[in-house]
């Protein structure tokens, strides 16, 4: 049966909740605000519901190439990094599988310039010729950098080939051949825009010295344009894998890698919270137990992780090692294959099971003190619709028994199948 969390423990998890006001604007743009009076500053965060899994097989690598092109400029602010850095501010962005996540913290004084310039380059981006074509210079050598000319850079293009045959996670973020962007033409670059970077797909998420209504009514004033159509999954999800499959490749790196992955729970899945404490058992930090074992005492690795992918979709729970010198590729294996065993037979001490769990809540707080990280974390939570989750997740850690853990692992190990992919050093 399920260990419940006792009242006054509930209590004490709630009693630092991260507050917030939320509200959908007439374009459909979603607007959650934190009011954070102990700063001077604001920060404003602009996740549109865009990623890699959007693209067509065909044309990979766009969501990735926005990332760029939405600091190229705009019909009414030429310079982004320049104006944001002449305004005391800094600013950035990401893009994964699921999204694409814009950034900024500046004094709070600014924060009507800070949202024209988002709505600016949310409906009047710069794109013809001249940006497209600097940009897919910048992404292009980005490519060869990072994935083609680097030791281990195709490494998770292989893993994603080998983990999934019918879903887009099976490509990365980047794109899945370099040719894609190099011929990326402007009028499907522009379809592309005009698709996903509407206000309907995209969350408005700020923290900081502000007040959540003089937020909304500046919001509803400066986002006044049309809503796009409401957007549809057109890909298809994985279907279950049904037999173990394997990859041997050789490169010219220092040292040998496996990788195994096992299928998982999507994000929203109330198993995932299971999932990445069995994760953080195997391998987070020096005194967890692949790393003591295997690297520490058998030296049979000189690191080895277990991780989660987190993806919106269903994605993998992850195990990569980096072989020590002399250790073989067979033993080495056959190692990790025995750590996992042991936790299905449910050898887990009380005091690595809580330290496990203690991490987490502690590990909550610390992630909602930067007024960047609150709003990260609410533009986050908001886009998988589970808002809520940014005060409840330590809850939901907190609750996890043993039993589970062991019984998921069972699961994930022992009864689905898996992907294995030797990454290689070249014999000569």
């Amino acid at each position: 049966m399920k260990k419940l969390l006792s009242l006054q423990n509930k209590r004490e998890l709630r009693l630092r909740m991260i507050k917030y006001e939320e509200k959908t604007l007439n374009s459909g743009l979603r607007v959650i605000v934190n009011e954070d009076r102990n700063t001077e500053l604001v920060a404003v965060n602009m996740l549109y519901k865009v990623g890699a899994k959007n693209e067509d097989e065909n044309h990979t690598g766009f969501a990735h190439l926005f990332e760029h092109l939405m600091f190229s400029g705009s019909e009414n602010f030429s310079d982004f990094d320049m104006l944001i850095n002449s305004l005391g501010g800094e600013s950035n962005a990401f893009t994964n599988n699921d999204i694409t996540n814009f950034y900024v913290t500046v004094p709070y004084i600014y924060l009507e310039t800070i949202l024209r310039i988002e709505a600016d380059r949310m409906n009047n981006l710069l794109i013809d010729d001249w940006h497209l074509n600097v940009q897919k210079k910048v992404v292009c050598e980005e490519f060869k950098q990072r994935y083609l000319n680097q030791p281990y850079g195709d490494l998770y293009k292989e893993m994603r080939e080998l983990s999934f045959k019918v879903h887009p996670y099976k490509w990365q973020t980047i794109g899945k051949d370099i040719s894609h962007i190099e011929s990326a033409d402007l009028d499907t670059v522009k379809r592309f825009y005009d698709e996903y970077y509407l206000p309907n797909n995209a969350v408005l998420s700020i923290s900081g010295k502000v007040k959540c209504e003089e937020v909304f009514e500046l919001a509803e004033e400066i986002f006044c344009f049309p809503a796009g159509k409401e957007k549809q999954i057109r890909y298809s999800q994985e279907p279950i894998q049904k037999e173990n499959r394997q990859k041997t490749v050789f490169r010219d790196v220092p040292s040998d890698i496996i990788m195994i992955t096992f299928p998982m729970c999507e994000r929203k899945n109330k198993d995932f919270y299971t999932y990445d404490i069995l994760s953080d058992l195997l391998s987070n930090g020096t005194s967890s137990r692949m790393y003591i074992s295997l690297v520490q005492e058998k030296k049979a690795f000189t690191g080895i992780d277990a991780v989660l992918s987190g993806d919106d979709d269903k994605g993998l729970f992850i195990i990569v090692g980096k072989y020590s010198e002399g250790t073989s590729v067979e033993e080495g294996e056959r190692l990790i294959w025995q750590t996992l065993e042991e936790i299905c037979s449910g050898k887990i001490s009380d005091r690595e099971f809580e330290k496990v769990k203690n991490k987490y809540i502690v590990s909550a707080e610390f992630n909602n003190i930067k007024i960047l990280d609150k709003a990260m974390n609410l533009g986050y939570y908001a886009h998988l619709d589970m808002l809520e989750n940014i005060n409840n997740d330590k809850i939901h850690y907190s609750g996890i028994t043993k039993q589970e853990v062991v019984a998921l692992a069972k699961q994930v190990f022992m009864e689905n199948k898996h992907n294995t992919l030797y990454y290689l050093k070249e014999r000569k």
